[in-house]
């Protein structure tokens, strides 16, 4: 009971149980009854072969041909950092650097626009999860004068929170062109406007 309600792992059990099967044979208190020729594994063995493993182990360095390019468009960069989804859309006559954006369809939640929004830049073969329900930030902004109505002056930006699952890039057709970037990177992209925005809820 003692050990079943211990934090020992499988592996410190075994060891344990080894050690007093061990003690118990020095002490000659029951018979040797392995069968003759068998070879029997430890767990002491078991550590000492981990041991040489790690000591032959050579990680992969952490700057990453990516970085030595400065290839923006591949997630095997800045491995320490948070890397964000920038893709240049049209809004107007401009094309703009944009965290990824649809407009909003009568009937749905937010949270299924922006499940819509990942699907449409992302495709099928890449899976990424939004937290929660609610936004994680928003930004408003009024149109220029010239195509504001008097019930349209100007639009409302809801942005949630999504980490991605898997980093497949292989097979993805991305619809737009796409950068990812840390929040440093943002600067060079978005506008003056837009990044202060978006900078009071983004986390690095």
């Amino acid at each position: 009971i003692e050990v079943e309600k211990s934090h020992y792992s499988d592996h410190e059990v075994r060891k344990l149980e080894e050690e007093e099967r061990l003690r118990r044979r020095k002490e000659s208190l029951y018979d040797d009854d392995e069968a003759p020729g068998k070879t029997v594994i430890m767990a002491q063995d078991l550590e000492d072969k981990w041991e040489q493993k790690l000591l032959q182990f050579n990680p992969a360095p952490r700057v990453t041909d990516a970085d030595k390019k400065d290839d923006r468009t591949s997630l095997n960069r800045k491995l320490d950092s948070n890397l964000m989804l920038l893709v240049k859309q049209k809004i107007g006559n401009q094309e703009l650097w944009l965290l990824p954006q649809v407009e909003w369809q009568p009937g749905e939640t937010l949270r299924s626009t922006a499940e819509r929004a990942m699907a449409t830049f992302l495709g099928d073969h890449i899976q990424a999860k939004i937290l929660g329900n609610a936004p994680y930030g928003i930004y408003k902004y009024k149109f220029p004068r010239a195509i504001r109505t008097e019930d349209n002056v100007g639009a409302k930006v809801f942005f949630y929170k999504a980490f991605l699952q898997s980093s497949d890039l292989s097979q993805a057709e991305l619809k737009e062109d796409y950068l990812w970037v840390t929040k440093n990177e943002l600067g060079d992209y978005l506008k003056l406007e837009y990044l202060k925005k978006v900078n009071r809820f983004l986390l690095d």
